[in-house]
């Protein structure tokens, strides 16, 4: 454990505690969100919107992080608006108001996103990169786990009293924001300011100057986002066959607790074999889960998916944060990982959106099939194109100090 720093053990628990008060209420919000009329379009639209406000502000906050060379200030930021987000969601139950509490709390993970992850992967080597950037997640994963715990014990006591749970998830919000307060950014060589204002869209500048390599492997990712929508629909699935919402969280807590056991060996795992063999792995293992999602209505199987399901998220959001940083040079991570978020959210909005629709129209296998065949052309497409160059593995020409440059 000696490549994990004490900046990745900060973060790593900053994540923590915001995981704990966030999915504390994930599980149940599908359920809360039903029991004040919302219907499963209208949640789809509700989810769609909220990664995509998460993905539009991590493109601009992430180069703004990296054109002001900071970070902890767009974290700390970032962390407070999750905060305060929790009790708005217990004031009101009109869609509008919930539409905005919920932006509220995406645009805090836009906002310290980009500058969580660059700060990561200032945290790691290449050869060491999938083990912090999993350690991270197994963190933030088991705090995913703690958080729908709480809330089943919390639910047992009193039945159905979800807004009370919005209130309490505040407390685990303050302990992340104070524990983000113990983050220092590292001390960076003497650089020329960057004159060019930074636009809220203008991570498309940089898409267009991006490596090839990048952009090879961010098209494979954002066409499998596409198609990945929200975990709220498997939850949805379970709730469906079931009816039973101490069983739809008891689910989604052994999800997390399959995901935080496998991302920190997976991440170790995929140093030694690479990054993309991992990635494609997880792929694989996402087509099962959704194929068999489809066409089960039994308890026991959903425990087998979901075995499936966490490790697949152990060896792919994590892995594929660390490959991508793998691929740009040091002052563009936050940029990069914030650009590929940017399109990324856009998709799962759509995704979303779309699933929500399919789900209305031709039911929940339809709906669930579909992202597992686009997993396989995922993979065939990543297959054909090769291998890809990192950053690393690229010439950097070098200034001739007798030029004067």
């Amino acid at each position: 454990m000696k490549k994990i720093s004490r900046t990745v053990w900060i973060l790593s628990f900053v994540s923590l505690f915001t995981d704990v008060a966030s999915e504390m209420l994930y599980p149940i919000m599908p359920i809360y969100l039903t029991s004040i009329g919302f219907s499963v379009v209208l949640i789809g639209l509700l989810e769609g919107i909220a990664e995509a406000t998460t993905g539009l502000s991590k493109g601009y906050f992430g180069q703004l992080s990296d054109r002001s060379h900071k970070r902890t200030p767009f974290i700390q930021i970032g962390y407070a608006f999750s905060a305060i987000s929790k009790p708005m969601m217990a004031m009101f139950v009109f869609p509008l108001w919930v539409f905005f509490a919920r932006a509220i709390d995406r645009l805090g993970k836009g906002i310290r996103t980009g500058a969580r992850d660059a700060m990561l992967s200032d945290e790691s080597t290449p050869a060491t990169k999938g083990q912090v950037f999993g350690f991270h997640r197994a963190l933030d994963t088991l705090g995913a786990a703690i958080g729908p715990s709480m809330a089943l014990l919390y639910l047992y006591f009193y039945p159905g009293n979800y807004r009370m749970l919005f209130l309490i998830a505040f407390i685990p919000g303050l302990l992340a924001l104070g524990t983000s307060l113990f983050l220092k950014d590292k001390k960076r060589p003497a650089e020329k300011p960057v004159v060019k204002p930074v636009t809220f869209f203008s991570f498309f500048t940089y898409w267009k100057q991006s490596p090839s390599g990048y952009k090879k492997a961010v098209i494979g990712l954002l066409f499998f986002s596409l198609f990945n929508s929200s975990d709220v629909f498997l939850l949805l699935k379970v709730k469906e066959s079931v009816n039973d919402d101490a069983l739809v969280i008891g689910v989604y807590i052994f999800y997390n607790l399959i995901y935080a056991l496998f991302a920190y060996p997976l991440g170790v795992i995929a140093d030694k074999v690479g990054l993309k063999t991992i990635l494609l792995t997880g792929f694989t293992l996402f087509a099962l889960m959704y194929a068999g999602m489809s066409v089960t209505n039994e308890l026991y199987l959903f425990f087998g998916l979901f075995v499936l399901y966490g490790m697949y998220a152990a060896a792919t959001e994590g892995v594929a944060k660390a490959w991508i940083s793998n691929m740009v040079s040091s002052r563009d991570t936050a940029t990069a990982i914030g650009t590929f978020a940017g399109f990324q959210s856009v998709c799962m909005m759509l995704s979303s959106s779309l699933a929500g629709i399919i789900w209305y129209r031709f039911g929940s296998s339809v709906a669930l099939l579909v992202p597992a065949l686009a997993s396989m052309i995922v993979i065939i497409y990543f297959l054909l194109i090769g291998r890809i160059k990192t950053h690393e593995t690229v010439p950097i020409p070098v200034p001739d100090p007798k030029s004067g440059i």
